[in-house]
This record gives structure tokens, sequence and C-alpha cells, in this order.
């Protein structure tokens, strides 16, 4: 089946295929059959109608159609990797010869991944805050289970500060009562300013069964920013004592026999978590520096598609939660206060999680990093333990949605990134060189010693589930050992998974940029051509 490229662009080239008829024969067969599984013939039964007969009834051009839309994603795919290219996204075929009996040529345009060099990585320096646990934040947590293990004493006095009232809520405008700005039996904190504005001050000094009004700003629900008249009614009123911190408390709430015991197990279990934020800091620090040093050229269409994927994104997530762009950035800790310069951001993050994923693909494809069937188990029940789901439910998701592909590539990703942070020198604050290698998943220290006496898989295995790391587990589960070494890079839209940057990129149920749905400028059927 020879090919040929020409490059039309800098990042989108044209192939085209010839195919004999003798490869064609397979669909052609498959076609035929399909075809007399499907239509009724007087005097032949079900699935037993002769071709001539087919060709008679329903023309030759019917069958053939059926053939080449089934032999096109196979013959599109080899001459891929006959010359070399990385897709981009899908592409555009045109059938442009069609000799019955003896050739088939169709032409496919497609984006391709740009050439570039990666740069020296062993050259590239980056630095991280020391990790540092202040007394403060240790409080804090002492401060947090006291609070959960404190005793709540019904009283009949008026609410004050930090006592417990349940209160019943009921929102008006105008008169007229308002559904969704009312409630009853919410247990409230006076003086923790946690709800509405101006409720403190309205249930501070009120004894059960009294009542105040108040003129507040509705925070959620469809009435969300609505101005309304608040009627409060406290049901409740509970003092709450609080345990003192001392040996028994330390008992009482931990393993342990005295405070100092318990605060120095706080203080490691907060360490271990800025050790793991550590980690992933560098391995954005890392990942942009690298990012920085190359010149990468997107296609056009690559990128509108992923924008225009990435917005409505987002503007799902803010239809669910019933807010607008400006209502989430009142709530945000984000640092843009308008809509445009939010939409701003949102496309710079887009395209830096593009490049993200085209360098680790990249790096990926020029180390010959492979998948190895553990890992994907691994990212299996990750993926189930993140989304609150079965091992067997998260692989028949990938299964039915064909995210292996998709999985392989995430693993090689992580893995890439592992071995790019693992080439670059990492300091923290202080000066100390940093070995992110030793990081466990939950952000303990590995050993030396025991790393070296560890298998090289289960070594392997850690680094990519640091790697990978994502807000989001992924889906996994083939049953036999699977190898990936040229997995193309693919177009996302989300998703997480090797990085911020890369985490902002989501990519389910689209398909692997090497096997993507073409694009037919002919009457075949898309069915037949996925």
């Amino acid at each position: 089946m020879p090919s040929s490229l020409e490059k039309l662009s800098t990042n989108r080239v044209k192939l085209t295929i010839e195919m004999p008829f003798d490869e064609l024969k397979p669909s052609l067969d498959k076609a035929y059959k399909d075809i007399a599984n499907q239509v009724n013939v007087p005097g032949f039964r079900k699935g037993k109608v002769p071709a001539p007969v087919i060709d008679q009834r329903f023309g030759r051009g019917v069958v053939l159609q059926e053939a080449i839309n089934d032999a096109l994603p196979a013959a599109y795919g080899k001459a891929i990797e006959e010359n070399t290219v990385v897709p981009l996204g899908q592409p555009e075929i045109e059938v442009t010869k069609l000799e019955d009996g003896e050739v088939v040529e169709f032409t496919a345009e497609v984006d391709v991944r740009p050439d570039f060099d990666l740069p020296d990585v062993s050259a590239i320096s980056v630095e991280v805050p020391a990790v540092e646990v202040p007394d403060e934040d240790v409080d804090e947590r002492v401060e947090t289970l006291r609070q959960r293990f404190a005793t709540n004493t019904e009283v009949e006095r008026a609410a004050a500060k930090d006592d417990l009232v349940t209160i019943d809520l009921a929102g008006t405008r105008d008169g007229e009562a308002l559904e969704d700005a009312t409630a009853s039996g919410v247990t409230y904190k006076v003086g923790s300013e946690g709800m509405l504005e101006g409720l403190d001050e309205a249930v501070t000094g009120l004894k059960a069964g009294e009542s105040a009004e108040f003129h507040s700003t509705l925070v959620g629900g469809p009435l969300r920013g609505q101005d309304a008249d608040i009627k409060v009614t406290v049901t409740k009123v509970c003092e709450q004592e609080l345990p003192a911190v001392d040996d028994d408390f330390a008992q009482l709430v931990s393993q342990f026999d005295t405070v100092d015991e318990m605060r120095a197990d706080l203080r490691t279990a907060l360490e271990n978590m800025a050790r793991l934020d550590q980690a992933a800091d560098a391995r954005d620090k890392v990942l942009e520096e690298v990012i920085s040093k190359i010149d990468i050229e997107l296609p056009t269409s690559l990128i509108d598609s992923e924008l225009e994927a990435r917005r409505q994104q987002v503007n799902q997530q803010l239809a669910q939660a019933g807010m607008t762009v400006e209502e989430y950035l009142e709530d945000s800790e984000e640092e843009v206060d308008n809509a445009d310069d939010f939409w701003a951001e949102i496309e710079k993050r887009s395209l830096d999680a593009l490049k993200a994923q085209i360098v680790l693909d990249k790096m990926a494809d020029d180390d010959e990093i492979g998948v190895e069937q553990n890992e994907l188990t691994e990212l299996l029940f990750r993926k189930a333990q993140q989304n609150g789901t079965s091992p067997e439910e998260e692989a028949q998701h990938m299964m039915q949605h064909n995210h292996l592909p998709d999985w392989m590539q995430e693993i090689r990703r992580g893995k890439a990134l592992a071995s790019m942070v693992g080439a670059a020198t990492v300091t923290d604050s202080k000066g100390n060189a940093l070995e992110l290698d030793r990081i466990q998943p939950d952000g303990t220290i590995a050993d030396k010693q025991a790393e070296e006496d560890a298998p090289a898989e289960d070594s392997a295995e850690k680094v990519d589930g640091e790697a990978t790391e994502e807000p989001k587990a992924e889906e996994k589960a083939p049953a036999k050992k699977a190898t990936a070494k040229k997995t193309s890079a693919k177009k996302s839209a989300g998703a997480k998974a090797t990085t911020k940057k890369v985490a902002d990129a989501k990519s389910d149920d689209k398909p692997a940029a090497k096997e993507p749905a073409p694009k037919k400028k002919t009457a075949a059927k898309d069915d037949k051509s996925q």
C-alpha cells in the first residue's frame, strides 16, 4: 500500500494513499456479508444472498462504499506510521480515484506535531519553597480536633458568640415568600460569618423561640446575588465546651499518650502534605522551563477546537453550580476580577496544557517509553478511588469509550515528566538539593537502602504515580501486558494528568490522535469510518 507525504505548512500535511484491490478484498467480503445479513431478497435466506444479486439489486457502488469506509482507518494508520508523522487531530479524507477491480486512491489532510528539539534538561535549575510547618499550622489542626470533640449543652439563655444555634430561615421579597430562600433546622455557629451577611448580628441575643428580621444578599441557589428580607427564628441554643489540650485529650483523639507526641505526629502529617505540594511545584516549574526554551507553533484548528471545548466545559461547570462567571469570581481566589480577564486566563492555561502534552509526548517518543500492565492496573485503581467507583466500573467505562490509548498516553507523559524532573536540578529555598524520586505517594521519603533493594518495576510504578497524580483519577484495565512506545499526541480538552498545566486539559471520550475518526468528503458512512 504505497503512500506519499506532502507538507502543506509547518504543521499540516497531506498523505496520498493507494490501496490495491487485493488489499481491499477482505473489506469487500465483509461488506457483502454485512449487506446480506441486513436485506431481504425473495428466494434467498437472510445472510445467504450472493454477491452478484447484491450488486444487481443495490448497486456495486454501495458495496464499494461500505468496503472503503471499513478499510480507510487501517490504511490511514499504516500511512501515518510509514511517514513517521504524529497527528494532532482528525484527518480530512477524500477519495480521489476509484478504479473498480484495480485501485482506490485517497488523500488525508491532517495537522501534525511540529518538529522541534528538546533542550538539555540537565542544564535546567529550579527553586521551590522549602518544607516548613509553622507552629500556627499545628495549632490550627489541634483546634480542629478540639472542635470535633467538643461537647454541646443546650442552654436557656440568649445566644452569644461561639454558641451553636439551630435556626429556621424564611426569605421574602415585597411580602412574597421565596421558596428557594427558606430552610429549617439549620445548625450555625454564632460569629463564624459563614452564612448570610447580618445573620450573626440578628441571632446574637435571641433565646430559643425568638425571631429577628434583617436584610441580606442571598449567597446560594437560583436566587444567588439577589436581595431578600430574612426572618430568622432560633429553636435551640447550645453552649460549646472545648476539651482541654492535655494528655487525656491526646489519648482520646489519637493513638498517642501525650500531647507532645500527638503534636509531633500532626507536624509530620503537615510536612508530608507540604512535601507533595513541593514536588508538584517542582514538576510544574521544570516543565515550564522546558516549554519556555522551545518555540512550538500549534495548528490553528487544534487551538480553536481546544479553546472551544474548554470554554464549553467551564460554562457547563458554572451552569451546574448555578453561577455566572462574575459570581464565581466574587467567591474564588482567582487573581482576575472580570470575565474578559478570566477567559483570557482560561485560554492561556489551555494553550499551556496543549504545549505541555506535546512536549511530554515528544520526550516519551524519543526515549521510547513504554507502558506495563501493572502501570495500567495501578491507574485503574487510582481512578476508581478518585471517582468513587469500582475498578470494574472504570474498566467497563474504559472499554466502552476506548480510553485505553488515552490512559497509556497519560502514563507515558507521567513517566516522561518524572524523567525530565530527575534530570533537572531542583533545590529548595534553603539551598538543599531535592531527590523527588524518593518521595512516596503519601509524602514520606523512601529509605535509600530500601529503594535500592526494591524491584525495579515497583520503583517505576511509584515515580509514575507521583508524576501523573492529578485531581482526577483515570481509567484503566486491560488484562494482558501492554506496551506503547509511540502513541501519538492527542487533542484533549481538560484532564488530568501530569501537572497543573496538563490537569487543566481534559480528554474524556475523544479518539486517540493516531486512530481518529476521519472526516470524509465522500458519501461514505461515518459509522463505518470509526
